[in-house]
Protein backbone atom coordinates (compact mmCIF):
# COMPACT_ATOMS: atom_id res chain seq x y z
CA UNK A 1 0.00 0.00 0.00
CA UNK A 2 1.41 3.03 -0.93
CA UNK A 3 1.80 6.64 1.95
CA UNK A 4 1.44 10.08 0.81
CA UNK A 5 2.93 13.15 1.66
CA UNK A 6 2.76 16.43 0.71
CA UNK A 7 6.34 16.55 -0.47
CA UNK A 8 8.58 13.98 -1.40
CA UNK A 9 12.41 14.73 -2.03
CA UNK A 10 14.68 12.49 -4.27
CA UNK A 11 18.49 12.51 -3.03
CA UNK A 12 19.37 12.82 0.05
CA UNK A 13 22.84 15.12 -0.12
CA UNK A 14 23.06 18.52 0.54
CA UNK A 15 20.18 20.10 -1.03
CA UNK A 16 18.03 17.15 -0.89
CA UNK A 17 18.57 16.68 3.08
CA UNK A 18 17.89 20.55 3.44
CA UNK A 19 15.28 20.93 1.30
CA UNK A 20 13.13 17.91 2.98
CA UNK A 21 14.11 19.92 6.93
CA UNK A 22 12.84 23.20 5.47
CA UNK A 23 9.89 21.38 4.33
CA UNK A 24 9.06 20.06 6.98
CA UNK A 25 9.52 23.17 9.21
CA UNK A 26 6.90 24.56 7.21
CA UNK A 27 4.10 22.29 8.35
CA UNK A 28 4.66 19.34 5.13
CA UNK A 29 4.22 15.81 5.38
CA UNK A 30 7.42 15.01 4.23
CA UNK A 31 9.87 12.44 2.77
CA UNK A 32 13.63 11.68 1.75
CA UNK A 33 14.70 8.90 -0.43
CA UNK A 34 18.37 8.28 -0.71
CA UNK A 35 20.24 5.41 -2.03
CA UNK A 36 24.08 5.95 -0.28
CA UNK A 37 25.42 3.41 1.53
CA UNK A 38 27.62 2.75 4.29
CA UNK A 39 30.20 -0.45 4.28
CA UNK A 40 27.72 -2.61 6.20
CA UNK A 41 25.02 -1.59 3.73
CA UNK A 42 23.14 0.95 6.17
CA UNK A 43 22.21 4.11 5.33
CA UNK A 44 24.78 6.84 4.60
CA UNK A 45 23.17 10.26 3.74
CA UNK A 46 24.52 13.03 2.99
CA UNK A 47 25.48 12.48 -1.29
CA UNK A 48 28.41 13.30 -2.32
CA UNK A 49 29.28 15.74 -0.63
CA UNK A 50 29.19 14.06 2.90
CA UNK A 51 30.53 10.83 2.00
CA UNK A 52 32.95 11.06 -1.00
CA UNK A 53 33.32 14.85 -1.23
CA UNK A 54 33.52 17.75 0.69
CA UNK A 55 33.72 16.56 3.80
CA UNK A 56 36.10 13.49 3.79
CA UNK A 57 38.91 15.78 1.69
CA UNK A 58 38.64 18.03 4.02
CA UNK A 59 39.25 15.69 6.94
CA UNK A 60 42.47 14.47 5.09
CA UNK A 61 43.22 17.89 4.14
CA UNK A 62 43.91 18.46 7.21
CA UNK A 63 45.34 15.63 8.48
CA UNK A 64 47.59 16.26 5.47
CA UNK A 65 48.60 19.74 6.72
CA UNK A 66 49.36 18.25 10.62
CA UNK A 67 51.69 15.74 8.64
CA UNK A 68 53.56 18.80 6.47
CA UNK A 69 53.81 21.35 9.70
CA UNK A 70 55.08 18.29 11.45
CA UNK A 71 57.70 17.48 9.08
CA UNK A 72 58.98 21.23 7.64
CA UNK A 73 57.44 23.68 10.33
CA UNK A 74 57.07 22.97 13.62
CA UNK A 75 61.49 23.27 14.24
CA UNK A 76 60.57 27.05 13.32
CA UNK A 77 58.16 26.97 16.72
CA UNK A 78 60.96 25.03 18.60
CA UNK A 79 59.20 21.81 18.19
CA UNK A 80 61.49 19.29 17.76
CA UNK A 81 60.07 15.73 16.31
CA UNK A 82 62.28 12.81 15.55
CA UNK A 83 61.13 10.01 13.05
CA UNK A 84 57.90 11.36 11.60
CA UNK A 85 56.08 9.09 9.88
CA UNK A 86 52.38 8.19 8.34
CA UNK A 87 49.90 6.03 8.92
CA UNK A 88 47.42 6.15 5.89
CA UNK A 89 45.40 3.64 7.48
CA UNK A 90 44.25 5.20 10.55
CA UNK A 91 44.04 8.66 8.80
CA UNK A 92 41.54 6.86 6.30
CA UNK A 93 39.89 5.15 9.23
CA UNK A 94 39.50 8.77 10.86
CA UNK A 95 38.03 10.02 7.78
CA UNK A 96 35.40 7.32 7.74
CA UNK A 97 34.87 8.04 11.47
CA UNK A 98 33.98 12.04 10.51
CA UNK A 99 31.99 10.77 7.48
CA UNK A 100 29.92 8.60 9.55
CA UNK A 101 29.06 11.37 12.24
CA UNK A 102 27.61 13.28 9.42
CA UNK A 103 25.54 10.65 8.09
CA UNK A 104 24.40 9.98 11.66
CA UNK A 105 23.57 13.61 12.17
CA UNK A 106 21.40 14.01 9.34
CA UNK A 107 18.88 10.89 10.72
CA UNK A 108 19.11 12.39 13.89
CA UNK A 109 17.99 15.91 12.09
CA UNK A 110 15.30 14.11 10.03
CA UNK A 111 13.66 12.31 12.98
CA UNK A 112 13.75 15.30 14.80
CA UNK A 113 12.04 17.10 12.34
CA UNK A 114 9.57 14.20 11.43
CA UNK A 115 11.09 13.39 8.17
CA UNK A 116 9.71 10.22 6.80
CA UNK A 117 13.29 8.93 5.25
CA UNK A 118 13.52 5.74 2.83
CA UNK A 119 16.74 3.93 2.08
CA UNK A 120 16.94 3.01 -1.54
CA UNK A 121 16.52 4.52 -5.10
CA UNK A 122 13.79 6.60 -5.90
CA UNK A 123 12.35 7.20 -9.12
CA UNK A 124 9.02 8.30 -11.25
CA UNK A 125 6.31 5.90 -11.79
CA UNK A 126 3.59 7.72 -12.87
CA UNK A 127 1.67 11.45 -12.98
CA UNK A 128 -1.29 10.58 -10.62
CA UNK A 129 -4.00 12.65 -9.06
CA UNK A 130 -2.51 15.36 -7.70
CA UNK A 131 0.43 14.37 -7.82
CA UNK A 132 3.02 11.46 -8.71
CA UNK A 133 3.52 7.86 -8.04
CA UNK A 134 7.43 7.38 -6.72
CA UNK A 135 8.89 4.03 -6.72
CA UNK A 136 11.80 3.50 -3.71
CA UNK A 137 13.83 0.74 -5.01
CA UNK A 138 16.07 -1.47 -1.91
CA UNK A 139 16.08 -3.74 0.67
CA UNK A 140 12.43 -2.78 1.45
CA UNK A 141 10.46 -1.82 -1.62
CA UNK A 142 8.20 0.90 -1.35
CA UNK A 143 5.36 3.00 -3.15
CA UNK A 144 4.88 6.61 -2.51
CA UNK A 145 2.89 9.34 -3.38
CA UNK A 146 3.57 12.86 -3.62
CA UNK A 147 1.88 16.29 -4.47
CA UNK A 148 5.13 18.08 -4.57
CA UNK A 149 8.48 15.70 -5.91
CA UNK A 150 12.01 17.89 -5.32
CA UNK A 151 15.09 16.33 -7.37
CA UNK A 152 17.97 16.87 -6.23
CA UNK A 153 19.84 13.51 -7.06
CA UNK A 154 23.37 15.07 -7.69
CA UNK A 155 25.78 14.51 -10.27
CA UNK A 156 28.77 12.03 -10.90
CA UNK A 157 32.38 12.45 -11.90
CA UNK A 158 32.81 12.79 -15.67
CA UNK A 159 35.49 10.33 -17.27
CA UNK A 160 37.99 10.71 -19.88
CA UNK A 161 37.12 9.39 -22.93
CA UNK A 162 39.17 6.20 -23.13
CA UNK A 163 39.68 6.07 -19.16
CA UNK A 164 37.23 4.37 -17.43
CA UNK A 165 37.16 5.06 -13.72
CA UNK A 166 38.52 1.31 -12.22
CA UNK A 167 39.14 3.28 -8.57
CA UNK A 168 42.06 1.31 -8.30
CA UNK A 169 44.61 3.40 -10.56
CA UNK A 170 42.46 5.20 -12.58
CA UNK A 171 40.50 7.13 -9.58
CA UNK A 172 37.91 9.65 -9.73
CA UNK A 173 36.86 11.44 -6.38
CA UNK A 174 35.91 8.37 -4.96
CA UNK A 175 38.95 6.17 -5.45
CA UNK A 176 41.27 9.23 -4.47
CA UNK A 177 39.63 9.78 -1.17
CA UNK A 178 40.93 5.97 -0.06
CA UNK A 179 43.98 5.65 -1.30
CA UNK A 180 45.90 2.80 0.77
CA UNK A 181 49.33 3.72 0.69
CA UNK A 182 50.94 7.04 -0.48
CA UNK A 183 51.85 6.78 -4.32
CA UNK A 184 55.41 6.96 -5.36
CA UNK A 185 54.03 9.26 -8.40
CA UNK A 186 50.43 10.83 -8.43
CA UNK A 187 48.84 12.16 -11.54
CA UNK A 188 45.99 14.39 -11.69
CA UNK A 189 44.27 15.15 -15.02
CA UNK A 190 42.48 18.81 -14.40
CA UNK A 191 43.50 21.46 -12.02
CA UNK A 192 40.00 22.02 -10.68
CA UNK A 193 38.87 22.14 -7.03
CA UNK A 194 39.22 18.63 -6.65
CA UNK A 195 41.80 17.60 -8.34
CA UNK A 196 43.61 20.75 -6.38
CA UNK A 197 42.75 19.61 -3.36
CA UNK A 198 43.52 15.85 -4.00
CA UNK A 199 46.94 16.23 -5.05
CA UNK A 200 47.86 18.62 -2.63
CA UNK A 201 46.98 15.93 0.17
CA UNK A 202 49.16 13.43 -1.21
CA UNK A 203 51.91 15.65 -2.30
CA UNK A 204 51.98 16.62 1.66
CA UNK A 205 51.99 13.03 2.32
CA UNK A 206 55.29 12.65 0.08
CA UNK A 207 53.95 11.46 -2.94
CA UNK A 208 55.36 13.20 -6.40
CA UNK A 209 52.47 14.92 -8.14
CA UNK A 210 51.92 15.99 -11.61
CA UNK A 211 48.73 18.00 -12.55
CA UNK A 212 47.83 17.95 -16.21
CA UNK A 213 45.35 20.77 -17.46
CA UNK A 214 44.07 21.00 -20.95
CA UNK A 215 43.27 24.93 -20.40
CA UNK A 216 45.84 27.03 -21.07
CA UNK A 217 45.77 29.40 -18.38
CA UNK A 218 45.61 28.00 -14.61
CA UNK A 219 42.24 28.62 -12.13
CA UNK A 220 40.28 30.19 -15.16
CA UNK A 221 37.53 31.26 -13.46
CA UNK A 222 39.49 32.72 -10.32
CA UNK A 223 40.88 36.51 -10.74
CA UNK A 224 44.28 36.01 -12.75
CA UNK A 225 46.10 37.91 -10.07
CA UNK A 226 44.60 35.54 -7.38
CA UNK A 227 45.40 32.28 -9.69
CA UNK A 228 48.98 33.82 -10.29
CA UNK A 229 49.34 33.81 -6.98
CA UNK A 230 48.49 30.41 -6.02
CA UNK A 231 50.36 29.11 -9.24
CA UNK A 232 53.41 30.64 -7.72
CA UNK A 233 52.61 28.98 -4.10
CA UNK A 234 51.97 25.48 -5.21
CA UNK A 235 55.01 25.26 -7.82
CA UNK A 236 57.34 26.25 -4.79
CA UNK A 237 55.80 23.63 -2.42
CA UNK A 238 56.38 20.98 -5.32
CA UNK A 239 53.12 20.62 -7.64
CA UNK A 240 54.04 20.24 -11.10
CA UNK A 241 51.68 22.08 -12.94
CA UNK A 242 51.52 21.81 -16.94
CA UNK A 243 48.84 23.96 -18.71
CA UNK A 244 47.66 23.62 -22.12
CA UNK A 245 48.16 19.89 -22.63
CA UNK A 246 46.46 17.11 -24.59
CA UNK A 247 45.55 13.67 -23.26
CA UNK A 248 45.87 11.53 -26.02
CA UNK A 249 45.83 7.90 -24.32
CA UNK A 250 45.89 6.78 -21.02
CA UNK A 251 46.45 3.10 -20.51
CA UNK A 252 46.64 1.10 -17.30
CA UNK A 253 48.08 -2.24 -16.26
CA UNK A 254 49.68 -3.78 -12.75
CA UNK A 255 52.74 -1.39 -12.87
CA UNK A 256 50.90 1.90 -12.98
CA UNK A 257 49.32 4.17 -15.57
CA UNK A 258 50.68 6.02 -18.59
CA UNK A 259 49.41 8.92 -19.56
CA UNK A 260 50.59 10.23 -23.18
CA UNK A 261 49.94 13.55 -24.18
CA UNK A 262 51.12 17.09 -26.10
CA UNK A 263 52.55 19.80 -23.87
CA UNK A 264 51.63 23.17 -24.75
CA UNK A 265 54.32 23.19 -27.65
CA UNK A 266 53.03 20.49 -29.09
CA UNK A 267 55.67 18.26 -28.00
CA UNK A 268 54.59 14.45 -27.35
CA UNK A 269 55.35 13.48 -23.69
CA UNK A 270 54.84 10.44 -21.78
CA UNK A 271 54.07 10.45 -18.08
CA UNK A 272 54.44 7.34 -15.75
CA UNK A 273 52.32 7.46 -12.29
CA UNK A 274 51.37 4.80 -9.68
CA UNK A 275 48.02 6.55 -9.54
CA UNK A 276 45.80 8.84 -11.86
CA UNK A 277 43.18 11.02 -10.72
CA UNK A 278 40.72 11.96 -12.93
CA UNK A 279 39.10 15.03 -11.83
CA UNK A 280 37.37 17.03 -15.33
CA UNK A 281 34.37 17.73 -14.06
CA UNK A 282 31.01 16.65 -12.91
CA UNK A 283 27.66 15.64 -15.04
CA UNK A 284 23.95 15.33 -13.79
CA UNK A 285 22.75 12.13 -11.99
CA UNK A 286 19.60 11.75 -13.75
CA UNK A 287 20.17 8.04 -14.80
CA UNK A 288 17.55 5.87 -13.63
CA UNK A 289 15.13 8.77 -12.32
CA UNK A 290 12.36 7.57 -14.87
CA UNK A 291 11.89 10.94 -16.03
CA UNK A 292 10.47 9.26 -19.56
CA UNK A 293 7.60 8.06 -17.06
CA UNK A 294 6.48 11.58 -16.44
CA UNK A 295 7.84 13.79 -19.31
CA UNK A 296 10.18 15.48 -16.94
CA UNK A 297 12.62 17.66 -19.44
CA UNK A 298 16.28 17.15 -19.27
CA UNK A 299 19.16 19.39 -21.43
CA UNK A 300 21.42 18.18 -23.62
CA UNK A 301 23.63 17.56 -20.63
CA UNK A 302 21.05 15.32 -19.51
CA UNK A 303 20.05 18.63 -16.22
CA UNK A 304 16.92 18.76 -15.62
CA UNK A 305 15.43 21.85 -16.67
CA UNK A 306 14.09 24.73 -14.54
CA UNK A 307 13.51 28.09 -14.78
CA UNK A 308 14.84 30.86 -12.11
CA UNK A 309 12.74 29.45 -9.19
CA UNK A 310 13.61 26.18 -9.83
CA UNK A 311 10.65 24.95 -11.46
CA UNK A 312 10.85 22.07 -14.15
CA UNK A 313 8.14 22.02 -16.61
CA UNK A 314 5.84 19.40 -14.57
CA UNK A 315 3.80 21.32 -11.84
CA UNK A 316 4.83 20.32 -8.64
CA UNK A 317 8.05 19.08 -9.78
CA UNK A 318 11.04 20.82 -8.67
CA UNK A 319 15.02 20.30 -9.20
CA UNK A 320 17.71 21.66 -7.63
CA UNK A 321 21.47 21.32 -7.00
CA UNK A 322 23.95 19.88 -9.22
CA UNK A 323 21.34 18.25 -11.27
CA UNK A 324 20.14 21.61 -12.77
CA UNK A 325 22.20 24.98 -14.07
CA UNK A 326 24.48 27.06 -11.59
CA UNK A 327 27.64 26.32 -10.27
CA UNK A 328 27.83 22.51 -8.54
CA UNK A 329 28.43 23.43 -5.23
CA UNK A 330 26.99 22.38 -1.94
CA UNK A 331 26.24 25.38 -0.35
CA UNK A 332 23.99 26.74 -3.27
CA UNK A 333 22.30 22.69 -3.33
CA UNK A 334 20.96 23.61 0.28
CA UNK A 335 19.97 27.80 -0.82
CA UNK A 336 17.95 26.12 -3.68
CA UNK A 337 16.54 23.73 -1.33
CA UNK A 338 15.66 25.91 1.55
CA UNK A 339 13.95 28.53 -1.44
CA UNK A 340 12.02 25.73 -2.94
CA UNK A 341 10.73 23.83 -0.16
CA UNK A 342 9.15 28.14 0.95
CA UNK A 343 8.04 28.48 -2.67
CA UNK A 344 5.91 25.33 -2.22
CA UNK A 345 4.42 26.94 1.16
CA UNK A 346 3.61 30.55 -1.09
CA UNK A 347 6.54 32.06 0.31
CA UNK A 348 9.33 34.13 -1.92
CA UNK A 349 12.85 31.78 -1.54
CA UNK A 350 15.58 33.55 -2.53
CA UNK A 351 18.73 32.38 -3.68
CA UNK A 352 21.02 35.22 -5.32
CA UNK A 353 23.72 33.90 -8.11
CA UNK A 354 26.24 36.45 -7.80
CA UNK A 355 27.04 36.43 -4.12
CA UNK A 356 27.71 32.37 -4.10
CA UNK A 357 31.38 31.77 -2.22
CA UNK A 358 33.57 29.68 -4.21
CA UNK A 359 36.43 28.00 -2.07
CA UNK A 360 39.59 25.78 -2.57
CA UNK A 361 41.11 24.06 0.10
CA UNK A 362 44.61 23.81 -0.75
CA UNK A 363 47.24 25.51 1.00
CA UNK A 364 46.61 28.52 0.18
CA UNK A 365 43.00 28.42 0.69
CA UNK A 366 41.26 30.53 -2.53
CA UNK A 367 38.08 31.87 -1.84
CA UNK A 368 36.33 34.45 -3.91
CA UNK A 369 32.63 35.93 -4.50
CA UNK A 370 31.68 38.10 -7.16
CA UNK A 371 33.16 38.95 -10.32
CA UNK A 372 37.11 39.39 -11.72
CA UNK A 373 38.81 41.71 -12.50
CA UNK A 374 39.16 40.57 -16.23
CA UNK A 375 34.86 39.86 -15.60
CA UNK A 376 34.55 43.29 -14.97
CA UNK A 377 37.29 44.84 -17.97
CA UNK A 378 35.46 42.37 -20.67
CA UNK A 379 32.21 43.96 -19.45
CA UNK A 380 33.68 47.25 -19.58
CA UNK A 381 32.71 48.68 -16.26
CA UNK A 382 34.26 51.05 -14.30
CA UNK A 383 36.13 50.03 -11.10
CA UNK A 384 38.74 50.53 -8.86
CA UNK A 385 40.86 47.65 -6.90
CA UNK A 386 42.55 47.58 -4.17
CA UNK A 387 45.00 44.57 -2.59
CA UNK A 388 46.53 43.95 0.66
CA UNK A 389 49.43 41.09 1.38
CA UNK A 390 49.38 38.94 4.25
CA UNK A 391 52.70 39.18 4.68
CA UNK A 392 51.78 42.63 6.81
CA UNK A 393 49.34 41.45 8.74
CA UNK A 394 50.38 40.52 12.20
CA UNK A 395 48.22 37.82 12.92
CA UNK A 396 49.68 35.94 9.19
CA UNK A 397 53.09 36.35 10.80
CA UNK A 398 52.08 35.05 14.04
CA UNK A 399 50.54 32.51 12.29
CA UNK A 400 53.70 31.44 10.01
CA UNK A 401 51.65 31.57 7.07
CA UNK A 402 51.79 35.09 5.39
CA UNK A 403 51.18 33.59 1.05
CA UNK A 404 48.98 35.69 -0.74
CA UNK A 405 46.45 39.03 -0.25
CA UNK A 406 43.24 39.92 -0.18
CA UNK A 407 41.83 41.89 -3.28
CA UNK A 408 39.02 44.12 -3.16
CA UNK A 409 37.43 45.29 -6.72
CA UNK A 410 34.81 48.15 -6.30
CA UNK A 411 32.43 50.06 -8.38
CA UNK A 412 34.70 53.80 -9.39
CA UNK A 413 31.55 55.90 -9.10
CA UNK A 414 29.29 53.94 -6.38
CA UNK A 415 31.71 52.35 -4.71
CA UNK A 416 29.65 49.32 -4.23
CA UNK A 417 31.78 45.90 -3.46
CA UNK A 418 31.58 43.86 -6.98
CA UNK A 419 34.04 41.26 -5.96
CA UNK A 420 36.16 39.95 -3.20
CA UNK A 421 39.20 37.44 -3.77
CA UNK A 422 41.50 35.94 -1.66
CA UNK A 423 44.34 33.94 -1.48
CA UNK A 424 45.94 32.89 2.04
CA UNK A 425 44.99 31.59 5.40
CA UNK A 426 41.71 30.83 6.49
CA UNK A 427 40.07 32.46 3.16
CA UNK A 428 37.26 30.03 3.32
CA UNK A 429 36.32 31.83 6.75
CA UNK A 430 37.35 35.61 5.74
CA UNK A 431 35.13 35.84 2.60
CA UNK A 432 32.28 35.63 4.81
CA UNK A 433 32.82 39.32 5.43
CA UNK A 434 32.69 39.97 1.90
CA UNK A 435 29.99 38.07 1.32
CA UNK A 436 27.60 39.68 3.70
CA UNK A 437 28.79 43.30 2.59
CA UNK A 438 28.04 42.35 -1.15
CA UNK A 439 24.03 41.14 -0.60
CA UNK A 440 23.68 44.27 1.65
CA UNK A 441 25.06 46.13 -1.24
CA UNK A 442 27.93 47.69 0.93
CA UNK A 443 30.78 49.65 -0.18
CA UNK A 444 34.28 49.55 0.13
CA UNK A 445 33.85 52.28 2.24
CA UNK A 446 31.38 50.63 4.67
CA UNK A 447 34.28 47.87 4.93
CA UNK A 448 37.01 50.48 5.83
CA UNK A 449 35.28 52.23 8.41
CA UNK A 450 34.50 48.73 9.95
CA UNK A 451 36.08 48.15 13.24
CA UNK A 452 37.90 45.03 12.88
CA UNK A 453 39.82 42.92 15.81
CA UNK A 454 43.74 43.05 16.25
CA UNK A 455 45.45 41.02 15.63
CA UNK A 456 43.43 39.34 13.08
CA UNK A 457 43.72 37.78 9.74
CA UNK A 458 40.14 40.01 8.94
CA UNK A 459 42.11 43.00 9.37
CA UNK A 460 43.54 42.30 5.77
CA UNK A 461 39.95 42.36 4.04
CA UNK A 462 39.47 46.36 6.12
CA UNK A 463 42.85 46.97 4.58
CA UNK A 464 42.46 45.80 0.53
CA UNK A 465 39.12 48.01 1.42
CA UNK A 466 41.35 51.30 2.40
CA UNK A 467 43.51 50.40 -0.74
CA UNK A 468 40.77 50.69 -2.93
CA UNK A 469 41.12 54.54 -2.07
CA UNK A 470 44.63 54.08 -1.83
CA UNK A 471 45.37 54.60 1.75
CA UNK A 472 46.34 51.30 3.18
CA UNK A 473 47.72 51.98 6.85
CA UNK A 474 49.88 48.98 7.37
CA UNK A 475 51.07 48.60 3.60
Amino acid sequence: MSQSFDVVVIGGGPGGYIAAIRAAQLGFNTACIDEWKNDKGGPAPGGTCTNVGCIPSKALLQSSEHFEHAGHHFADHGIGLKDLSIDVAKMLGRKNTVVKQNNDGILYLFKKNKVAFFHGRGSFVKAVDGGYEIAVAGDKPETLIAKNVIVATGSNPRALPGAAFDEENILSNDGALRIPAVPKRLGVIGSGVIGLEMGSVWRRLGAEVTVLEALPTFLGAVDQQIAKEAHKAFTKQGLKIELGVKISEVKSDKKGVTVAYADAKGAVQTLAVDKLIVSIGRVANTIGLNVEAVGLKLDERGMVVVDDECRTNLPGVWAVGDVVRGPMLAHKAEEEGVAVAERIAGQHGHVNFNTIPWVIYTSPEIAWVGQTEQQLKEAGREYRAGTFPFMANGRARALGDTTGMVKMLADAKTDEILGVHIVGPFASELIAEAVVAMEFKASSEDIARICHAHPSLSEATKEAALAVDKRTLNF
